[in-house]
């Protein structure tokens, strides 16, 4: 996988990534971040909050916008520099959750580049959505050998 470098890269460009969240997939998150919230993993709790069902962790939507600007747009090798986002409507067990990434902005001499992320979910609604900025991958040619070049952020 070779990720782009911001001259490969167009405002209006965009990829996206669609997922089937799981009871598995929360109770993976929550071991994995320590985050065991009731809201997210506890049924009978769940039962009693404004949900009145167990929700995934709002961080587990903005994870899915990351394997998208890691995997496709800018790709492998980009550096995650910064994710503003708000979370406008909880996602539950079974919802199909599509993240979408979409360049607004770049500039080449900082090698930034700013990008639209949301999340729908299957019913087309907006589940999180905000902004990121990302550092493509430069590369260097140096005796005929591809060569990463360490960024500064």
């Amino acid at each position: 996988m070779r990720g782009k470098v911001i001259e490969e890269i167009n405002i209006g460009d965009k990829a996206e990534f669609s997922k089937t969240i799981t009871e598995a997939d929360i109770y993976m998150f929550a071991g994995v971040t320590g985050d065991m919230n009731p809201v997210h993993i506890n049924r009978e709790f769940a039962k009693g909050t404004i949900f009145s069902q167990r929700i995934a962790h709002g961080i587990l939507s903005v994870g899915l916008i990351s394997n998208v600007l890691g995997t496709q747009l800018p790709g492998p090798g980009a550096v995650y520099v910064r994710q503003e986002c708000n979370f406008l409507k909880p996602v539950y067990i079974g919802d199909t959750i599509t993240a979408v990434v979409e360049v607004i902005r770049k500039e080449e001499q900082k090698n930034r580049v700013w990008l639209r992320t949301y999340c729908t979910n299957q019913k087309g609604q907006i589940v999180v959505e905000g902004e990121a900025l990302m550092m493509p991958r430069k590369e260097v040619k140096e005796n005929s050998v591809l060569q990463f070049q360490e960024h500064n952020v």
